[in-house]
């Protein structure tokens, strides 16, 4: 990565040197990076939009911004050609811990795919050069004690969020398929001499997709091992939205083969396995209760209760700020906090990453646009076994109040029918709901007050909630709770 000075960028873009330090320290130019009392900034870096450029100038200056990442999960793909947030000091905090499996609990499309391919492009041993990804995003400028990880192990990514079929034995089969995928992408072992036999047949039965069940159990397990001893260095294990085929199982009839799978696929995986240096996942549930995660003690759970890790999925004021005048829009601030924020992950208010990137590539015009991501059934499960107390307060959050409320930050789906009271902590992981307040209990859960955060959402609640308590509630009501929502 080329760089050049204060006084080249501003003789290159025509203003002046203060205002390009201003520019600099306000975060407005992508890359730019400090050392000691001087910026270092990317000879390819753009000169930021002037904030004041309103529609017309923004237009004319289009074709010089780099295009939103809409459906864009690939981090090299990203950071070379479309607009990034930088999320990079999340490996700085992750280093700093060192937990030896970390599980991150976020709602869909919160960038949770986009982080761990951050995490491994940035980890993964490589012919490539990596770091040229890195070296103008924030952790390159933490030191060498951080970069020293850089490109130094073997990895395992496997992300299960296609993982949604509607029999067990289609599950199983798109599982034994991601594995195949990711064993040909380690290729090398085959011909390693530090691999055996063994192993190596192994591999090839999951290579050509002729593995059983119990064989595939230990997919995980003998993968790492393979790569231990052929790189002399145990390898770091991505899974990428965990939990998909657990909600699919629930939804379709097959949940607890699907639990068992994973409980026996997780433990050669990540309990006590010898072969392992970190463990990372990413899901919307916790789902511990199911012991999927049985005797596990060195999991490390990370909710959206939690301080730590707060600010790295989904976007911050400070990132959307910048992105609005970036694409010539400030004057949509308020508009994208009323629709897009209110989200509130440990400490840090958060607006949704997929409703504000679709917004600003929409001509700044708010939709629901969270709503057609993902399947919204289990909204209308939740209804339709819903008792006249959880009614109620649905009709309270819908009016813009907030209820109070225990949160257990490990429900799952079978409680959802057998404890009713669970369903506005599942709202809550989801993304349906925000606290207001919080008061933590000694069982790591906590008394909050919640609500829902922002316009978008109401949105939702009317379509798919409202309908479902159709039988519940009259006309004048429903007229009144939906005028409710447009105010």
């Amino acid at each position: 990565m080329e760089y050049i000075d204060v006084h080249e960028a501003a003789e290159k873009w025509m203003l002046t040197e203060r205002r390009v330090t201003t520019l600099c320290r306000t975060g407005r130019i992508e890359g730019a990076v400090k050392e000691g009392n001087l910026w270092r900034i990317p000879k390819t870096a753009l000169k930021p939009m002037d904030g004041r450029i309103r529609d017309s100038l923004a237009k004319k200056y289009a074709a010089v911004q780099r295009p939103l990442p809409i459906g864009v999960s690939d981090f090299k793909e990203t950071v070379t050609n479309y607009y990034y947030v930088d999320k990079t000091l999340l490996i700085k905090d992750f280093l700093d811990a060192r937990p030896k499996v970390s599980l991150f609990t976020r709602p869909r499309r919160f960038g949770k795919t986009l982080t761990m391919d951050m995490l491994r492009v940035f980890f993964e041993k490589s012919d490539e050069d990596t770091s040229v990804y890195f070296q103008d995003k924030k952790i390159w400028a933490c030191g060498d004690k951080y970069r020293k990880y850089q490109g130094k192990y073997p990895v395992i990514f496997l992300t299960f969020k296609d993982v949604k079929f509607e029999t067990w034995e289609e599950t199983l089969e798109k599982l034994s398929a991601v594995f195949q995928v990711e064993y040909s992408r380690h290729k090398e072992l085959l011909d390693s001499p530090q691999c055996n036999d063994f192993e190596k047949r192994y591999y090839r039965t999951i290579i050509s997709g002729s593995a059983s069940n119990v064989e595939l159990t230990e997919a995980l397990a003998n993968l790492s091992a393979m790569l231990h001893e052929h790189y002399g260095v145990a390898p770091i294990l991505i899974i990428d939205e965990y939990d998909t085929p657990v909600q699919q199982g629930y939804m379709l009839g097959y949940y607890e083969k699907v639990i068992l799978f994973m409980r026996n696929l997780f433990s050669g995986g990540f309990k006590d396995n010898p072969h392992l240096s970190f463990g990372l996942m990413t899901g919307i549930l916790r789902v511990a209760k199911e012991s999927i995660f049985s005797g596990m003690n060195n999991l490390k759970v990370n909710s959206i209760l939690d301080n730590r890790y707060s600010e790295y999925f989904g976007f911050t004021s400070d990132e959307v700020k910048p992105m609005a005048d970036y694409y010539g829009r400030p004057e949509k601030y308020d508009e994208l906090c009323e629709w897009y924020d209110g989200y509130s992950f440990g400490t840090s208010e958060i607006f949704n990453p997929w409703s504000v990137i679709n917004y600003l590539d929409n001509d700044c015009y708010p939709q629901a646009f969270w709503q057609s991501t993902g399947n919204n059934e289990i909204i209308r499960d939740i209804i339709a076994g819903a008792t006249s107390e959880i009614k109620d307060n649905l009709q309270l959050l819908m009016q813009g109040k907030h209820i109070s409320t225990y949160v257990d930050t490990s429900v799952i789906y079978p409680e959802i029918k057998s404890n009713p009271s669970s369903i506005y902590s599942f709202l809550l992981i989801a993304g349906y709901l925000k606290v207001v307040e919080k008061e933590n209990c000694h069982d790591g859960n906590a008394i909050c007050d919640v609500a829902i955060p922002n316009k978008e959402i109401f949105y939702v609640y009317e379509k798919e909630i409202l309908s479902g308590l159709s039988e519940m509630i009259s006309p004048s009501s429903a007229i009144a709770i939906q005028q409710a929502i447009i105010k």
